[in-house]
């Protein structure tokens, strides 16, 4: 078997087999197949495509490339949930204390922030003393003492997927369903959960832009997880605006907390407990409406809430957190308020503008090796769909440095107000 006959062959629209996917997986993980070779498979997927099968067996090999996650010392089902990612996008924080409180086994791998979008590994360290870096055993004794785990991803996890995606990156081969798919199923299925729920975003501050591409995205991965035999489901959700009111590190963390006490915004409760409801549901047999009446019981009395801080305790933050955020997770040296320039119906507020204004301020990173400021972020005082007034407060920005003329250019795109 020849690398350069698998590309001519898919090329030419040709199917590929498991043994061919495999071989070229494989060796290209490996080394023996060189970056050029890979550039011209991944564009010839890019023009011509793959059915599921052939793109479950490309997320099978990736999968099988690195560490596979062991969770069969953790009794009963243990179910994944993963974002595509988006602005303000702290739902880990909320739904997985939630599904743990229910008695849902929580051990989860997530990424840290990489362009605009958060990652919840920075949010998490945003807590003084809270750590991300586990071994698989430790991961399942913190999850059979405490219900849950977040722990970052490990560099031997699905490492086929790491090369690919550095070189689609500078080939142009970005936007393919398949890849994008096998991509993110790669990793799931690696990090060993029996069942996983899906949030795939759609809009300005999303990866995907139209509903259209996030349903087709959706399909393909959850027809991958059936075809690999772990029960998967698909939530669509827009992002054409922020998810809630804060945009950060710390910030978010902070709203996460208020919303497990009862007091998040309406659209950040209602996304929390569609996904909540659904990882319950694949957990425990019940309805997605059972589910969601579980979830929202669980915030309630707050044992989510407690279970948060028996997470954060266990991984070695101050639980104090969760009573006094303001006081345990510090503040930014930097602080300045963003106010209306002009009056009248605030029509939209732009998600990628907003995610771009908290980027600016450091709640980003533009390269992986980039530091992350935990205390940079925006929070806004109002969502769209009222009406302002020239110089009322619209968010507070927080950074360890000065407010520059770029974030505020930002922010001036985000915020359309048509005139009174």
């Amino acid at each position: 078997m020849r690398a350069v006959d698998i590309i001519i062959k898919k090329r030419d629209g040709g199917v590929l087999s498991p043994a061919e996917i495999s071989f070229f997986i494989e060796g290209y993980t490996r080394g023996d197949i060189p970056d050029e070779q890979a550039a011209a498979l991944m564009m010839a997927i890019f023009f011509k495509g793959m059915d599921y099968k052939e793109t479950a067996e490309l997320t099978l090999a990736m999968a099988r490339s690195g560490e596979q996650v062991d969770l069969s010392g953790i009794p009963g089902v243990k179910v994944d949930k993963h974002s595509t990612g988006g602005i303000g996008d702290k739902t880990t924080l909320i739904v997985g204390p939630v599904a743990a409180a229910c008695g849902i086994p929580v051990a989860k791998m997530s990424g840290r922030a990489l362009g605009f979008t958060g990652g919840t590994i920075d949010k998490l360290e945003s807590i003084p003393g809270l750590g991300t870096s586990f071994t698989v055993e430790q991961m399942v004794k913190m999850v059979n003492e405490t219900g849950i785990c977040v722990a970052g991803q490990t560099a031997e996890l699905a490492p086929a997927d790491k090369k690919l995606y550095a070189l689609r990156d500078v080939t142009g081969t970005i936007d393919s369903i398949p890849l994008i798919a096998a991509s993110i199923m790669s990793k799931k299925i690696a990090a060993g959960a029996d069942a996983i729920v899906l949030d795939v975003k759609y809009g300005s501050g999303a990866f995907m832009k139209t509903r259209e591409q996030a349903q087709l995205l959706a399909d393909t991965m959850c027809a991958i997880g059936t075809e690999v035999g772990r029960r998967t489901v698909a939530v669509l959700n827009t992002m054409e605006e922020p998810l809630g009111m804060n945009i950060g590190n710390a910030v978010e963390v902070e709203e996460a907390i208020e919303t497990l006490k009862g007091r998040g915004s309406p659209d950040l409760v209602e996304h929390c407990l569609g996904l909540a409801g659904r990882m319950i549901a694949l957990g425990l047999g019940v309805s997605y409406e059972e589910g969601e009446r579980m979830a929202q019981e669980r915030i309630d009395d707050g044992s989510a809430l407690r279970k948060l801080g028996d997470m954060i305790e266990a991984q070695g933050g101050d639980r104090r957190v969760c009573s006094d955020p303001e006081k345990y997770l510090g503040k930014a040296a930097y602080s300045q308020v963003y106010y209306a320039r002009n009056g009248g119906f605030l029509r939209k507020i732009d998600g990628y503008s907003m995610g771009m204004a908290a980027f600016t301020l450091g709640a980003g990173r533009a390269v992986k090796t980039d530091p992350s400021d935990p205390h940079a972020g925006v929070v806004m005082h109002t969502r769209s769909g009222v009406n302002v007034s020239e110089g009322d407060a619209l968010c507070t920005l927080y950074s360890s440095r000065p407010v520059s003329a770029e974030t505020l250019s930002w922010l001036d795109n985000a915020y359309e107000i048509c005139g009174e």
